[in-house]
Protein backbone atom coordinates (compact mmCIF):
# COMPACT_ATOMS: atom_id res chain seq x y z
CA UNK A 1 0.00 0.00 0.00
CA UNK A 2 1.42 3.36 -0.91
CA UNK A 3 0.67 6.91 -1.91
CA UNK A 4 2.68 9.49 -3.82
CA UNK A 5 2.95 11.81 -0.81
CA UNK A 6 6.37 12.50 0.68
CA UNK A 7 7.28 12.85 4.33
CA UNK A 8 7.52 16.65 4.12
CA UNK A 9 3.89 17.04 3.08
CA UNK A 10 0.93 17.81 5.25
CA UNK A 11 -1.68 15.08 4.84
CA UNK A 12 -5.31 15.91 4.32
CA UNK A 13 -7.31 13.23 6.15
CA UNK A 14 -11.07 12.80 5.74
CA UNK A 15 -12.56 11.87 9.10
CA UNK A 16 -16.02 10.28 9.11
CA UNK A 17 -16.88 9.21 12.69
CA UNK A 18 -20.31 7.80 11.79
CA UNK A 19 -22.57 6.32 14.46
CA UNK A 20 -22.44 4.89 17.97
CA UNK A 21 -19.00 4.01 19.25
CA UNK A 22 -17.57 5.15 15.92
CA UNK A 23 -17.46 8.66 17.32
CA UNK A 24 -15.74 7.55 20.53
CA UNK A 25 -13.04 5.39 18.97
CA UNK A 26 -12.42 8.04 16.32
CA UNK A 27 -11.84 10.74 18.94
CA UNK A 28 -9.45 8.41 20.74
CA UNK A 29 -7.52 7.65 17.56
CA UNK A 30 -7.23 11.30 16.51
CA UNK A 31 -5.82 12.09 19.97
CA UNK A 32 -3.19 9.38 19.46
CA UNK A 33 -2.32 10.52 15.92
CA UNK A 34 -1.82 14.05 17.22
CA UNK A 35 1.04 12.71 19.35
CA UNK A 36 2.98 11.59 16.28
CA UNK A 37 5.45 13.81 14.45
CA UNK A 38 3.23 14.17 11.39
CA UNK A 39 1.25 17.16 10.19
CA UNK A 40 -2.36 16.10 9.62
CA UNK A 41 -5.14 18.34 8.37
CA UNK A 42 -8.45 16.72 9.36
CA UNK A 43 -11.62 17.43 7.39
CA UNK A 44 -14.77 16.02 8.97
CA UNK A 45 -17.72 14.54 7.11
CA UNK A 46 -21.05 13.10 8.20
CA UNK A 47 -22.49 9.70 7.28
CA UNK A 48 -24.61 6.95 8.82
CA UNK A 49 -27.89 6.54 10.68
CA UNK A 50 -27.81 9.87 12.50
CA UNK A 51 -26.93 11.65 9.29
CA UNK A 52 -29.90 9.98 7.57
CA UNK A 53 -32.26 11.14 10.32
CA UNK A 54 -30.91 14.68 10.19
CA UNK A 55 -30.49 15.21 6.44
CA UNK A 56 -32.52 12.42 4.79
CA UNK A 57 -29.32 11.05 3.24
CA UNK A 58 -27.00 8.50 4.85
CA UNK A 59 -24.08 9.60 2.68
CA UNK A 60 -24.27 13.23 1.50
CA UNK A 61 -22.41 14.27 -1.63
CA UNK A 62 -20.42 16.70 0.50
CA UNK A 63 -18.93 13.77 2.44
CA UNK A 64 -18.11 11.90 -0.77
CA UNK A 65 -16.32 15.02 -2.03
CA UNK A 66 -14.37 15.32 1.23
CA UNK A 67 -13.21 11.71 0.93
CA UNK A 68 -12.35 12.15 -2.75
CA UNK A 69 -10.25 15.25 -2.05
CA UNK A 70 -8.28 13.66 0.80
CA UNK A 71 -5.05 11.67 0.94
CA UNK A 72 -6.84 9.01 3.00
CA UNK A 73 -10.05 8.54 4.98
CA UNK A 74 -10.59 7.31 8.53
CA UNK A 75 -14.10 5.90 9.04
CA UNK A 76 -15.57 5.02 12.44
CA UNK A 77 -18.73 2.95 12.15
CA UNK A 78 -22.19 2.99 10.60
CA UNK A 79 -25.29 1.33 11.96
CA UNK A 80 -28.22 0.13 9.86
CA UNK A 81 -27.10 2.29 6.94
CA UNK A 82 -23.66 0.63 6.69
CA UNK A 83 -24.36 -0.84 3.24
CA UNK A 84 -25.59 2.52 1.93
CA UNK A 85 -22.48 4.23 3.24
CA UNK A 86 -19.49 1.90 2.97
CA UNK A 87 -20.53 0.08 -0.20
CA UNK A 88 -21.31 3.37 -1.93
CA UNK A 89 -18.00 4.89 -0.84
CA UNK A 90 -16.15 1.85 -2.18
CA UNK A 91 -17.94 2.21 -5.50
CA UNK A 92 -17.52 5.99 -5.72
CA UNK A 93 -13.81 5.78 -4.95
CA UNK A 94 -13.17 2.60 -6.98
CA UNK A 95 -11.77 0.88 -3.89
CA UNK A 96 -11.29 -2.57 -5.39
CA UNK A 97 -9.23 -4.18 -2.60
CA UNK A 98 -10.41 -4.90 0.93
CA UNK A 99 -7.57 -5.83 3.28
CA UNK A 100 -8.26 -7.64 6.55
CA UNK A 101 -5.22 -8.56 8.65
CA UNK A 102 -5.68 -11.46 11.05
CA UNK A 103 -3.03 -11.36 13.76
CA UNK A 104 -2.83 -12.82 17.26
CA UNK A 105 -2.03 -10.42 20.09
CA UNK A 106 -1.32 -11.12 23.78
CA UNK A 107 -4.25 -11.25 26.24
CA UNK A 108 -6.84 -11.54 23.48
CA UNK A 109 -8.02 -15.18 23.59
CA UNK A 110 -6.42 -16.01 20.27
CA UNK A 111 -6.69 -19.59 19.10
CA UNK A 112 -2.90 -19.67 18.67
CA UNK A 113 0.00 -17.32 19.36
CA UNK A 114 1.54 -17.39 15.87
CA UNK A 115 -1.37 -16.33 13.65
CA UNK A 116 -0.43 -13.58 11.22
CA UNK A 117 -1.97 -13.46 7.73
CA UNK A 118 -3.72 -11.04 5.41
CA UNK A 119 -7.01 -11.62 3.62
CA UNK A 120 -7.18 -9.72 0.31
CA UNK A 121 -10.80 -9.55 -0.82
CA UNK A 122 -12.13 -8.35 -4.16
CA UNK A 123 -14.43 -5.44 -3.40
CA UNK A 124 -16.37 -4.52 -6.55
CA UNK A 125 -18.19 -7.55 -7.97
CA UNK A 126 -19.33 -11.09 -7.17
CA UNK A 127 -22.73 -11.43 -5.52
CA UNK A 128 -22.57 -8.03 -3.83
CA UNK A 129 -23.91 -6.05 -6.77
CA UNK A 130 -27.29 -4.69 -5.76
CA UNK A 131 -28.62 -4.04 -9.26
CA UNK A 132 -28.10 -7.73 -10.14
CA UNK A 133 -30.57 -8.87 -7.48
CA UNK A 134 -34.31 -8.89 -8.15
CA UNK A 135 -37.64 -10.25 -7.03
CA UNK A 136 -39.22 -12.81 -9.36
CA UNK A 137 -42.56 -14.60 -9.48
CA UNK A 138 -40.95 -17.58 -7.77
CA UNK A 139 -38.97 -15.66 -5.17
CA UNK A 140 -35.76 -13.81 -5.92
CA UNK A 141 -32.59 -14.15 -7.97
CA UNK A 142 -29.08 -12.73 -7.67
CA UNK A 143 -26.46 -12.65 -10.38
CA UNK A 144 -22.82 -13.35 -9.58
CA UNK A 145 -20.45 -11.35 -11.75
CA UNK A 146 -16.82 -12.39 -12.15
CA UNK A 147 -14.73 -10.47 -14.67
CA UNK A 148 -11.20 -11.16 -15.82
CA UNK A 149 -10.19 -7.53 -15.32
CA UNK A 150 -11.31 -7.29 -11.68
CA UNK A 151 -10.00 -10.68 -10.62
CA UNK A 152 -6.64 -10.21 -12.33
CA UNK A 153 -6.33 -6.83 -10.59
CA UNK A 154 -7.06 -8.20 -7.10
CA UNK A 155 -4.90 -11.30 -7.54
CA UNK A 156 -1.98 -9.22 -8.77
CA UNK A 157 -2.49 -6.91 -5.79
CA UNK A 158 -2.29 -9.91 -3.43
CA UNK A 159 0.94 -11.19 -4.97
CA UNK A 160 2.47 -7.71 -4.93
CA UNK A 161 1.42 -7.32 -1.29
CA UNK A 162 3.16 -10.61 -0.49
CA UNK A 163 6.27 -9.51 -2.34
CA UNK A 164 6.40 -6.11 -0.62
CA UNK A 165 5.80 -7.55 2.86
CA UNK A 166 8.22 -10.49 2.81
CA UNK A 167 5.49 -13.10 2.55
CA UNK A 168 6.46 -16.35 0.84
CA UNK A 169 3.05 -17.79 -0.09
CA UNK A 170 -0.31 -16.73 -1.54
CA UNK A 171 -3.41 -18.91 -1.23
CA UNK A 172 -6.24 -18.56 -3.75
CA UNK A 173 -9.69 -19.46 -2.40
CA UNK A 174 -12.63 -20.43 -4.63
CA UNK A 175 -15.33 -23.05 -5.27
CA UNK A 176 -14.32 -24.11 -8.76
CA UNK A 177 -15.52 -27.69 -8.29
CA UNK A 178 -19.12 -26.41 -8.26
CA UNK A 179 -18.94 -22.96 -9.84
CA UNK A 180 -16.93 -24.31 -12.73
CA UNK A 181 -17.15 -21.27 -15.01
CA UNK A 182 -16.97 -18.30 -12.64
CA UNK A 183 -14.64 -19.71 -10.00
CA UNK A 184 -12.96 -21.80 -12.66
CA UNK A 185 -11.97 -18.49 -14.24
CA UNK A 186 -10.74 -17.18 -10.87
CA UNK A 187 -8.52 -20.23 -10.39
CA UNK A 188 -7.17 -19.97 -13.94
CA UNK A 189 -6.30 -16.29 -13.48
CA UNK A 190 -4.73 -17.02 -10.07
CA UNK A 191 -2.09 -19.27 -11.59
CA UNK A 192 -1.63 -17.05 -14.66
CA UNK A 193 -0.83 -14.05 -12.46
CA UNK A 194 1.22 -16.21 -10.12
CA UNK A 195 3.68 -16.93 -12.93
CA UNK A 196 4.78 -13.29 -12.72
CA UNK A 197 5.96 -13.96 -9.16
CA UNK A 198 8.21 -17.03 -9.42
CA UNK A 199 9.66 -16.61 -5.91
CA UNK A 200 6.25 -16.81 -4.21
CA UNK A 201 4.64 -20.18 -3.51
CA UNK A 202 1.09 -20.65 -4.88
CA UNK A 203 -1.65 -22.89 -3.56
CA UNK A 204 -5.42 -22.96 -3.89
CA UNK A 205 -8.20 -24.40 -1.73
CA UNK A 206 -11.97 -24.66 -1.93
CA UNK A 207 -13.62 -22.13 0.35
CA UNK A 208 -15.21 -24.78 2.59
CA UNK A 209 -11.85 -26.49 3.06
CA UNK A 210 -10.28 -23.11 3.80
CA UNK A 211 -12.87 -22.48 6.50
CA UNK A 212 -11.75 -25.70 8.17
CA UNK A 213 -8.03 -25.05 7.71
CA UNK A 214 -8.38 -21.63 9.32
CA UNK A 215 -9.36 -23.49 12.49
CA UNK A 216 -7.02 -26.47 12.25
CA UNK A 217 -3.88 -24.81 10.85
CA UNK A 218 -4.22 -21.01 10.88
CA UNK A 219 -0.48 -20.54 11.22
CA UNK A 220 0.02 -21.99 7.72
CA UNK A 221 -1.54 -18.99 5.94
CA UNK A 222 0.31 -15.84 4.89
CA UNK A 223 -1.81 -14.10 2.23
CA UNK A 224 -5.29 -15.25 1.14
CA UNK A 225 -6.90 -13.80 -1.98
CA UNK A 226 -10.52 -14.47 -2.85
CA UNK A 227 -13.78 -13.11 -4.26
CA UNK A 228 -16.15 -10.71 -2.53
CA UNK A 229 -18.59 -12.99 -0.66
CA UNK A 230 -16.01 -15.61 0.31
CA UNK A 231 -13.67 -12.90 1.56
CA UNK A 232 -16.41 -11.33 3.63
CA UNK A 233 -17.21 -14.60 5.39
CA UNK A 234 -13.62 -15.77 5.90
CA UNK A 235 -12.64 -12.37 7.29
CA UNK A 236 -15.08 -12.67 10.17
CA UNK A 237 -13.97 -16.23 10.79
CA UNK A 238 -10.44 -14.87 10.92
CA UNK A 239 -11.53 -12.33 13.53
CA UNK A 240 -12.87 -15.18 15.63
CA UNK A 241 -9.45 -16.83 15.55
CA UNK A 242 -7.80 -13.88 17.26
CA UNK A 243 -10.31 -12.83 19.89
CA UNK A 244 -13.15 -11.14 18.02
CA UNK A 245 -13.90 -8.01 16.01
CA UNK A 246 -12.64 -5.58 18.66
CA UNK A 247 -9.06 -5.89 17.43
CA UNK A 248 -9.58 -6.16 13.67
CA UNK A 249 -8.76 -3.20 11.40
CA UNK A 250 -9.37 -3.02 7.68
CA UNK A 251 -8.39 -1.06 4.62
CA UNK A 252 -10.19 -0.34 1.37
CA UNK A 253 -7.68 0.52 -1.34
CA UNK A 254 -8.39 1.81 -4.83
CA UNK A 255 -7.04 3.82 -7.69
CA UNK A 256 -8.80 6.98 -6.45
CA UNK A 257 -8.34 6.73 -2.71
CA UNK A 258 -8.16 4.66 0.45
CA UNK A 259 -10.43 4.25 3.47
CA UNK A 260 -9.48 2.70 6.80
CA UNK A 261 -11.99 1.43 9.35
CA UNK A 262 -12.47 -1.02 12.21
CA UNK A 263 -14.92 -3.80 11.44
CA UNK A 264 -16.75 -3.94 14.78
CA UNK A 265 -19.79 -1.86 13.86
CA UNK A 266 -21.50 0.90 15.83
CA UNK A 267 -22.31 -1.20 18.96
CA UNK A 268 -25.34 0.87 20.07
CA UNK A 269 -25.62 -1.16 23.29
CA UNK A 270 -22.44 0.42 24.69
CA UNK A 271 -22.38 3.71 22.77
CA UNK A 272 -21.98 6.75 25.00
CA UNK A 273 -20.71 4.75 27.98
CA UNK A 274 -17.04 5.46 27.36
CA UNK A 275 -16.05 1.79 27.46
CA UNK A 276 -15.55 1.01 23.75
CA UNK A 277 -12.30 -0.64 22.73
CA UNK A 278 -10.46 1.85 20.45
CA UNK A 279 -7.66 -0.52 19.40
CA UNK A 280 -9.25 -1.71 16.12
CA UNK A 281 -9.64 1.93 15.08
CA UNK A 282 -6.03 2.64 16.09
CA UNK A 283 -4.80 -0.40 14.16
CA UNK A 284 -6.73 0.93 11.16
CA UNK A 285 -4.76 4.15 11.60
CA UNK A 286 -1.57 2.07 11.57
CA UNK A 287 -2.65 0.70 8.19
CA UNK A 288 -3.29 4.26 7.03
CA UNK A 289 0.18 5.33 8.13
CA UNK A 290 1.73 2.50 6.13
CA UNK A 291 -0.36 3.51 3.10
CA UNK A 292 1.03 7.04 3.49
CA UNK A 293 4.53 5.48 3.74
CA UNK A 294 4.94 6.89 7.24
CA UNK A 295 6.40 3.57 8.34
CA UNK A 296 8.39 4.82 11.31
CA UNK A 297 5.28 6.31 12.89
CA UNK A 298 3.29 3.21 11.98
CA UNK A 299 5.85 1.07 13.81
CA UNK A 300 5.74 3.37 16.86
CA UNK A 301 1.98 3.15 17.16
CA UNK A 302 1.89 -0.58 16.42
CA UNK A 303 4.55 -1.25 19.06
CA UNK A 304 2.72 0.89 21.63
CA UNK A 305 -0.47 -1.12 21.07
CA UNK A 306 1.47 -4.39 21.32
CA UNK A 307 3.07 -3.28 24.59
CA UNK A 308 -0.28 -2.24 26.06
CA UNK A 309 -1.79 -5.63 25.22
CA UNK A 310 1.30 -7.52 26.44
CA UNK A 311 1.29 -5.76 29.80
CA UNK A 312 -2.44 -6.42 30.18
CA UNK A 313 -2.92 -3.71 32.80
CA UNK A 314 -5.07 -1.25 30.83
CA UNK A 315 -7.68 -3.19 28.89
CA UNK A 316 -11.35 -2.58 28.08
CA UNK A 317 -14.10 -4.94 29.18
CA UNK A 318 -14.14 -6.99 25.97
CA UNK A 319 -10.54 -8.00 26.73
CA UNK A 320 -11.23 -8.87 30.36
CA UNK A 321 -10.25 -5.52 31.85
CA UNK A 322 -12.22 -2.62 33.29
CA UNK A 323 -10.51 0.39 31.72
CA UNK A 324 -12.32 3.11 29.83
CA UNK A 325 -11.74 4.24 26.26
CA UNK A 326 -10.05 7.36 27.63
CA UNK A 327 -7.74 5.38 29.91
CA UNK A 328 -6.63 3.11 27.05
CA UNK A 329 -6.00 6.17 24.89
CA UNK A 330 -3.93 7.89 27.56
CA UNK A 331 -1.85 4.75 28.09
CA UNK A 332 -1.17 4.40 24.36
CA UNK A 333 -0.01 8.04 24.31
CA UNK A 334 2.24 7.39 27.32
CA UNK A 335 3.74 4.35 25.57
CA UNK A 336 4.43 6.42 22.46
Amino acid sequence: MSTSKTKENKYKIAVVPGDGIGREVMEATINVLNNLDIDFDYVYGEAGDECLEKTGNALPQETIDIVRDSDACLFGAAGETAADVIVKLRQEMKMFANLRPVKSYPNTNSLADDIDFMIVRENTEGLYIADKEEITEDGATAKRVITREAEERIIDYAFKYAQDNDKSKVTGVHKANVLKKSDGLFKEIFYEVGERYPDIKKEDFYVDATAMYLITQPESFEVIVTTNLFGDILSDEGAGLVGGLGLIPSANIGSDGALFEPVHGSAPDIAGKGIANPIAMMLSAVMMLRYLEENESADRLDNAILKLLSEGKVLTGDLGGNSTTKEVTEEIINLL
